[in-house]
């Protein structure tokens, strides 16, 4: 065997071997940001489909009150906004060993995210209320329902399902269970949860403002 095939053999031992990270990220992390692309995917296919629809319709309905129905929403977008900020927080506290600092932060997280989800849950039965149906509104084109309800009721979905990750994160921190990479993780999670609203809130809410 020559020496370059003796070294190449060396170098395949000491990538795949179990001794060092082949990608130099965390096996954790980098299946949370695999799936962040993947749903990325998703909500912007949701986000494209609720664009055509609004250009395609001569009647969007443009429900929405400055107040209160865009004031809520402002108060949802700087709750998540909080919420990004406790959660950087949350991260750096872990990383310099505070786990007492660290779930607190996270529990402040969790609050912000359950105040978004209340307010939200607020406006739905709001809208629905006042007549909205998947297929249906008094307002215009009826498939004015069905992209707002899909769209935004998976966002809910999704910082819903945060709130529950990183209310288990908390409590497996706070026992010295998870280490600062699981929060670092779990942190990933929820700022592309804020940064998905960052794109409905304008197109949803800001857009579709009655001017009448």
């Amino acid at each position: 065997m020559s020496n370059a095939e003796a070294g190449a053999e060396q170098l395949v031992a000491g990538e795949w071997g179990g001794g060092s990270l082949p990608y130099a990220v965390g096996s954790k992390k980098f299946g949370m940001w695999l799936f962040i692309i993947s749903d990325a995917l998703t909500f912007s296919a949701l986000l494209i489909a609720y664009g055509y629809l609004r250009v395609a319709s001569k009647n969007w309905p443009e429900p929405f009150e400055f107040f209160p129905s865009l004031v809520t929403a402002t108060v949802m977008t700087l709750c998540l906004l909080s919420s990004s900020l406790t959660m950087v927080m949350a991260v750096a506290a872990r990383k310099a060993g505070r786990r007492a600092a660290a779930v607190k932060w996270l529990v402040a997280t969790i609050v912000c995210g359950s105040a978004f989800l209340v307010l939200h849950a607020n406006e739905w039965l709001k809208l629905i209320g006042e007549g909205m149906q998947p297929f249906s509104n008094p307002w215009g084109a009826p498939l004015f329902g069905a992209s707002f309800f899909t769209l935004t009721g998976l966002h809910m979905f999704h910082v819903f399902s945060g709130v529950c990750y990183l209310g288990v994160v908390a409590v497996a921190t706070g026992r010295g269970k998870f280490t600062a990479e699981d929060v670092e993780v779990s942190g990933l999670y929820w700022h592309f949860v804020d940064l998905v609203w960052m794109f409905i809130f304008p197109l949803v809410y800001v857009m579709s403002i009655h001017h009448g």
